[in-house]
């Protein structure tokens, strides 16, 4: 499986709480929407908890500051996901996510990367 895992970092003017239910009820349905003409196989969204929770472990750790949520994305194979890059429908569904990510996600501050799924248990 490959996938894509998106940190996630609200924009600065929303609360985590705005956030997640902007997330959630109205990007979530958008992705779902177009998951068929961009080939994912799972779509999955983990919200953080309020900040305090974590505060203690990130501060022994000597960790950096959290993030609002973490986004996962599958697909079957590379050749799969990359199936969809000379598909103009595909193009516009891209297009579309990337218009409503940036009513709510800083995505200067939201790092993604792309990686191979090993699963181990």
């Amino acid at each position: 499986m490959i996938k894509l895992t998106f940190a996630l970092v609200r924009r600065p003017e929303l609360t985590r709480e705005a956030f997640q239910a902007y997330w959630f009820e109205k990007h979530a349905p958008l992705v779902a929407s177009v998951k068929d003409v961009l080939r994912i196989r799972r779509y999955v969204q983990t919200h953080s908890l309020p900040a305090e929770i974590s505060a203690d472990l990130r501060r022994a750790r000597g960790g950096p500051e959290g993030f609002d949520g973490v986004a996962q994305l599958w697909w079957d194979s590379l050749e799969d996901m990359a199936a969809s890059a000379s598909d103009p429908e595909a193009a516009k569904a891209g297009r579309l996510l990337l218009e409503d990510e940036r009513r709510f996600i800083d995505l200067a501050r939201s790092p993604l990367w792309w990686g191979e799924e090993k699963v181990i248990f």
